[in-house]
């Protein structure tokens, strides 16, 4: 399982919420991650209202 806490503690050069964004795609292609779990809110200025809804469009 994929969580959206680890991937910003592992990767601090993010930033902005289009580079999550496409980390997310690349993860689940690479790790062949089959859940998503969405456990923060992530801390950049342009992170959108819909965000999750992004999010999970991203991973699935």
């Amino acid at each position: 399982m994929l969580y959206l806490s680890t991937l910003l503690i592992e990767h601090h050069e993010l930033q902005d919420f289009e580079a999550l964004i496409a980390l997310i795609k690349q993860v689940k292609t690479e790790n062949n991650e089959r859940f998503f779990r969405i456990d923060v809110r992530p801390p950049y200025p342009n992170t959108p209202e819909n965000w999750e809804d992004r999010l999970e469009s991203a991973f699935y």
